[in-house]
């Protein structure tokens, strides 16, 4: 649901906006504790350690998504509170299609460079097999994880934090069942784990892109705009790259 947040209580509003976002950080951290879990549990302590053992590298992928979701939201919340509907979704587009572009990218250089990544983080040999491959299905759903992360900065611009906590939550119970499915049931060890959160991640983050172009075409505007903007995405970039560095050091 879109909402103007410049109409109400300030107190009410604030509330009602930063609640869901903070059970979304919560079911966010469900992702690697459940995989850490299942992993440990089911399949070894080796399989924990090459869960653990890519940790430094996803959480580099994560500050990019994170960045790039902070960036987006900032500018397409100015001109959403300011009612420059053109502009704003202008701003929409060109965040999804960037980080989509940026996605594919880090995909190919992620899985080319995989193995050199492992092994300078130091990774034992005895799960460096295990390891590799599980960041490597990870790598493969960068797409997914950075338009979900856009997704949700759109909705957040626009007012509604309850959106992706919904998505998440489907995404977050998803992935446990998935996760004991592969696992005990086929067998798959590691590669289950993460195969698990690549289909829950990119159903989760499919569903959101489609709701959110629902969503935007019930905002009217009143001439036509560019559906990607070159200047537009310096504007984005000016907040996202800072966001981005900061998380990543």
């Amino acid at each position: 649901m879109v909402k103007d947040m410049t109409q109400g209580e300030p107190g009410k509003i604030l509330w009602s906006f930063s609640l869901p976002l903070l059970f979304s950080v919560i079911f966010q951290q469900l992702y690697s504790i459940v995989d850490s879990v299942v992993a440990g549990k089911f399949v070894g302590v080796g399989a924990l350690a090459a869960v653990g053992a890519s940790y430094p590298i996803t959480m580099i992928f994560i500050a990019i998504a994170t960045g790039a979701n902070i960036g987006s939201s900032v500018i397409i919340s100015q001109y959403f509170g300011a009612k420059k509907y053109e502009d704003m979704k202008t701003a929409v587009y060109t965040s999804i299609l960037s980080v989509a572009a940026l996605s594919l990218i880090l995909t190919v250089a992620g899985t080319v460079f995989c193995n050199p990544l492992m092994r300078m983080l130091d990774t034992p040999a005895d799960v460096f097999g295990d390891g590799a491959l599980y960041l490597k299905i990870y790598i493969w759903g960068l797409l997914f994880l950075f338009l979900y992360n856009i997704c949700t900065g759109v909705f957040t611009a626009l007012g509604d934090s309850r959106t992706p906590l919904y998505f998440l939550i489907g995404s977050s119970v998803s992935n446990i069942v998935f996760d004991l499915v592969f696992v005990i049931c086929f067998h798959m060890g590691v590669a289950g784990v993460a195969w698990a959160t690549f289909l829950c991640q990119g159903a989760a983050s499919l569903l959101a892109v489609l709701t959110l172009v629902r969503r935007l075409r019930k905002i009217k505007t009143n001439q036509a705009y560019p559906v990607y903007s070159f200047r537009m995405l310096g504007r984005i970039s000016v907040v996202a790259v800072p966001s981005i560095l900061q998380q990543s050091f």
